[in-house]
């Protein structure tokens, strides 16, 4: 037991956690590093032998990790996120090559994300985000109801005037999609406000056959789904975000048991030893005042 006690000291040392995060990022940079020609040829032999090299510090790693769960090493599995490292340890374990090479080059660069699993704080905004997701469904219907919506009445409505934009049912829901990102939707706004022959359709891939101003229409028309689609949703997105940041830090708190309660011991041990020093100087001062 004295084992495993020492090999969770080491797992949950803040100085192990800032190595990895150290080796995490060189080996980002060896990869980014591969991808010119060139220096791949020239340095083969060296990124060949500094990729081994993380490599078995990423095993050594999770030998570590797993064996400070012993006599439960399975418990390691039970943390989605040492699941999510082990994988891509064993993918480039994995003796692939020859068509299989691009693999094996994406599973090297998937390492850059065990940054995610090695800083708690990032580890918190994904986690935050992947509990979002099934509030976010809710969301993204609610969006895909005004989507349709205002798509329908804008092929009804612009469709004659803006044939680019407006042309059909497909083609307005693309265009709301760019104007809900906030990408020009100004322009689109004023084609249709003033008119095609007057605003944007200079060397048009369609023609403005049937210009047809609509300022007052067309103005109400866009701001509102600009204001609904991109601004009011999107609060909603970032609401429900912050909901679940807050129900990952209280998951967070707990994901490592074993190191709070080491670090509770120790807490507790601290406090002994000052009472005791207290007790020790209160003696001290009595027995001076005695007569």
């Amino acid at each position: 037991m004295a084992t495993v006690d020492n090999l969770k000291k080491i797992v949950t040392h803040r100085y192990f956690d800032m190595f990895i995060v150290v080796v995490i990022v060189f080996a980002g940079v060896l990869v980014g590093m591969q991808t010119y020609p060139a220096l791949a040829a020239r340095y083969h032999d060296l990124f060949a032998i500094l990729d081994t090299l993380i490599i078995l510090i990423f095993v050594i790693e999770a030998i570590l990790k797993i064996g400070s769960e012993f006599p439960r090493p399975l418990n390691y599995f039970n943390n989605s996120w040492n699941v999510f490292d082990f994988i891509i340890v064993v993918g480039v374990l994995l003796p692939i090559g020859g068509s299989f090479l691009p693999v094996l080059r994406l599973l090297r660069v998937l390492r850059v994300f065990r940054l995610i699993t090695a800083m708690p704080k990032m580890r918190l905004i994904v986690g935050a985000l992947l509990k979002s997701i099934p509030s976010m469904i809710h969301i993204f219907m609610l969006l895909g109801i005004i989507f349709y919506i205002y798509a329908v009445m804008a092929t009804f409505t612009f469709s004659k005037n803006d044939p680019i934009h407006f042309e059909n049912l497909q083609t307005s829901m693309l265009t709301l999609f760019r104007m809900v990102t906030f990408e020009d939707w100004t322009d689109i706004m004023y084609i249709n406000m003033y008119g095609c022959d007057q605003y944007g359709y200079d060397g048009a891939r369609l023609k403005c056959t049937n210009p047809s101003a609509s300022p007052l229409g067309a103005a109400l028309f866009f701001t509102s789904f600009v204001l609904v689609g991109g601004l009011i949703v999107l609060n909603f997105a970032i609401g429900v975000v912050i909901n679940s940041m807050g129900e990952m830090k209280e998951e967070m708190i707990d994901e490592y048991p074993a190191y709070n309660k080491l670090a509770e011991k120790e807490n507790q041990e601290d406090i002994i030893a000052r009472i005791d020093k207290i007790d020790k100087k209160l003696a001290a001062l009595l027995d001076k005042d005695a007569p």
